[in-house]
C-alpha cells in the first residue's frame, strides 16, 4: 500500500496497512525466531501514519495493529502504544510500527 491517510486514503484503510504491517512484523519475528510461541508478551509499539494535514485519526489506524496483537495473545498482547501523524515515510508507505515484544 502507498499513500497519505485522509487524503489517498481513509481510516479504514489505514488500519488494514496497519494490520498489514503487524503481520509482516510477525513474519519476521517467525523467521528470526523460529517460532511465535516464543513471544511471551508486547511491551510498547509506536506507530507513525504518513496522514494529510488536519487528519487527527492516527490511535484508530495503528489500532489495526493492536488489534492483531490482541486477537493473537489475549491479555498477554496488552501493550503500551503511541500514534504519530508524520508528513512522509520511506517509499510512500502509509504506515510504519516499531514494536518491542518479550521473548523466551
Amino acid at each position: 500500500m502507498s499513500g497519505r491517510i485522509g487524503e489517498d486514503l481513509d481510516a479504514r484503510q489505514g488500519y488494514d496497512a496497519a494490520r498489514l504491517t503487524g503481520l509482516s512484523i510477525l513474519a519476521t519475528l517467525d523467521e528470526l525466531l523460529g517460532d511465535l510461541d516464543r513471544v511471551t508478551g508486547w511491551v510498547k509499539a509506536l506507530g507513525f501514519v504518513r496522514c494529510a494535514p488536519g487528519f487527527n485519526e492516527t490511535p484508530a489506524v495503528i489500532d489495526g495493529f493492536s488489534d492483531l496483537i490482541l486477537e493473537l495473545w489475549g491479555g498477554e498482547g496488552r501493550h503500551a502504544r503511541s500514534a504519530i501523524g508524520v508528513a512522509e515515510l520511506p517509499f510512500g508507505i502509509p504506515v510504519e510500527i516499531e514494536a518491542i515484544a518479550e521473548i523466551r
